[in-house]
């Protein structure tokens, strides 16, 4: 075990890198979104801006989605009161503990990517997310991992402590696409209880069991559209612009057919000037 001084010092050397580094300030978010009030801020964007601590993150309620990547940061205490995240990409940065992500209970999508998530004892705090769909620890496109990728079957074992993920590192693991990947795990699960079973067996000691559907009944059903806060602001966004651009055309017509008729007064065809 470490000495106590040597923990405490190590946690000073974090807290005085954090120091160092931008802290998340009410004028840096407003000045980012164009908001004045924080509570108002649904998407946030703060990729690679040398964040090492996340300040008044926190007074963001509303927050739906963000993305921190590329940057430094080791604390996630404030992300707790973002009760309405459903999108977080934490990709490359120095994130080791995820208990503050327990409150966000409408997460549903988290990349972790190149950070220093080392056991799977640090993911258990997920567990509660009953939301969460998509869970992202590697990516070799960006050649970013944690060390718990060097654990063989890893994904096999987060399936296991995560039984709602439908996507782990970009791959299907549950719903549509994912049949494949749980026929070859019931085949190795198949086989593996034949090779302990076939030396005792009698004739119709191991009868084939009746087919099972691969997924629950009324899967295939289309649900309902989900309404999204993120798709209703792009939406208002976008109609008051193209309310600016009709109002700007009329301005255009006025101002064109207000020039025809001033030229429309003239008698003098020399007076024209092309």
């Amino acid at each position: 075990p470490r000495p106590p001084g040597e923990a405490t010092a190590k946690e000073e050397e974090e807290e005085e890198e954090e120091e160092e580094g931008v802290r998340i300030t009410p004028q840096l978010l407003k000045a980012t979104t164009g908001e004045f009030a924080l509570e108002s801020i649904l998407l946030l964007r703060l990729r690679g801006r040398g964040i090492a601590h996340l300040g008044c993150l926190g007074d963001c309620t509303n927050l739906e989605w963000l993305d921190l990547s590329g940057n430094a940061i080791a604390q996630l205490g404030p992300l707790a009161a973002l009760r309405s995240l459903a999108v977080l990409n934490l990709s490359r940065n120095r994130v080791s503990s995820l208990e503050p992500l327990a409150s966000c209970r409408s997460l549903q999508s988290l990349n972790l990517a190149g950070n220093l998530v080392s056991s799977l004892r640090a993911l258990r705090c997920l567990a509660g997310l009953r939301r969460l769909e998509s869970l992202r620890l590697r990516d070799p496109l960006a050649r970013l991992d944690n060390p718990l990728c060097a654990v063989a079957a890893y994904r096999e074992a987060l399936a296991d402590m995560l039984p709602g993920l439908k996507a782990i590192d970009g791959e299907r693991v549950a719903g549509r696409g994912s049949e494949l990947y749980q026929l070859c795990r019931d085949l190795d699960s198949s086989l593996g209880h034949g090779a302990g079973g076939g030396a005792g067996g009698g004739a119709g000691a191991d009868l084939p069991r009746a087919a099972q559907p691969w997924v629950e009944a009324g899967f295939w059903e289309p649900r309902p559209p989900r309404r999204s806060s993120i798709m209703e602001e792009a939406y208002r966004q976008f109609r008051e612009v193209l309310q600016e651009c009709r109002e700007l055309g009329r301005r255009a017509d006025d101002t064109i057919a207000q020039a025809e008729r001033a030229l429309s007064t003239r008698h003098d065809p020399n007076s024209f000037v092309f």
